[in-house]
């Protein structure tokens, strides 16, 4: 080859790059999730509120300074009126008060706190329990499947509510034992699943190849295995958190979750009993915040779940375009 070559040869540019001089670069499944989650406005107001949300419960304590009212301390001047009914909306009370005289507004946003903390907690440690139990419970098989799916049956069969109700009459409502009952009820139907998936990976050609080559169990586990669970798990979570929420607020209504002094959506919810048919604000608002919150939750992890899994999303296309063409 002459020098003439050589130098017309390195003159072309490489594939990957563009006449701009600009680098074509492969984006990982992550970036394209992300993407793909981008183009869904519903997603992206949901995550909105929820970051709202978030922001909300972190600034509680100077939202209450700022109103001027703290979260367990009624205004006797001006919370009640003079037959000792609460306050509605006003310029003193945005979201007006309760029985006792306490504002709504700091009220909810203190709420907001326990709601998330013992949602996103409880999530956490069930997702983890979860995916240890159900990943040992596939790979392994035999008589550790064995015992573990049982295990997760019986918890599974266990009456929640009279379970919850029994730990709070023996041990008294509290934040943490809120958070070990619904970690201990939501981590076996995850580990359920997780432990479905394994057993379907366990059977694809790459773990055979990988056993071909020598790779030790441990390897193949951590390596193989938990990397292929991370979309599914993450589409677990983003669903298993509002109803951890909502689990929450039932056992703060029912007495069972948080101490009663604690402001709560569920303690709010049972104190507006008494009142709502003369104050509807007292019930509205604590309604509303719960409501927003776990649509939110519940609208995002539905895009989440088609992000990560385009094949439903292109399988949605499709059977709507159909339904378009037999219209026609």
């Amino acid at each position: 080859m002459s020098l003439t070559d050589l130098e017309a040869e390195a003159s072309v540019p490489p594939a990957s790059e563009v006449p701009g001089g600009r680098k074509i670069e492969g984006r990982s499944p992550w970036q394209l999730a992300w993407a793909r989650l981008r183009k869904d406005k519903a997603a992206m107001i949901s995550l909105a509120v929820i970051i709202l949300f978030i922001v909300m419960a972190l600034m509680a304590p100077l939202i209450a300074k700022w109103v001027g009212y703290e979260p367990e301390f009624g205004d006797r001047k001006l919370g009640q009126t003079a037959d000792g009914l609460p306050v509605g909306p006003n310029g003193h009370h945005v979201l007006g008060t309760d029985r006792f005289g306490r504002d709504i507004l700091v009220r909810s946003v203190y709420g907001a706190r326990v709601s998330l903390l013992v949602g996103l907690v409880s999530t956490a440690l069930a997702v983890i329990i979860g995916l240890v139990v159900g990943v040992s419970a596939g790979f392994y098989g035999g008589a550790i499947d064995t015992v573990l799916a049982r295990f997760m049956d019986v918890t599974l069969s266990f009456p929640y509510l009279l379970f919850a109700l029994a730990l709070a009459a023996a041990f008294g409502a509290s934040v943490p034992l809120t958070i070990f009952v619904i970690t201990f009820f939501q981590f076996a139907s995850i580990g359920r699943i997780v432990r479905g998936q394994v057993l379907q990976i366990k059977e694809r050609e790459f773990i055979e190849a990988a056993k071909s080559l020598g790779a030790s169990r441990v390897r193949t586990m951590f390596v193989d295995i938990i990397p292929n669970l991370v979309a599914p798990v993450t589409v677990l979570a983003s669903m298993t958190i509002p109803t951890a929420i909502i689990f929450e607020s039932t056992l703060s209504f029912l007495g069972a979750g948080t101490d009663p002094r604690t402001p709560t959506w569920g303690n709010m919810l049972s104190d507006a009993t008494e009142t709502y048919t003369v104050a509807w604000w007292t019930l509205f608002v604590p309604a509303l915040f719960l409501l927003v919150t776990t649509l939110a939750f519940n609208i995002l992890g539905d895009a989440v779940r088609d992000a990560l899994d385009p094949r439903a999303e292109r399988l949605f296309a499709a059977q709507k375009a159909n339904r378009k063409k037999k219209r026609k």
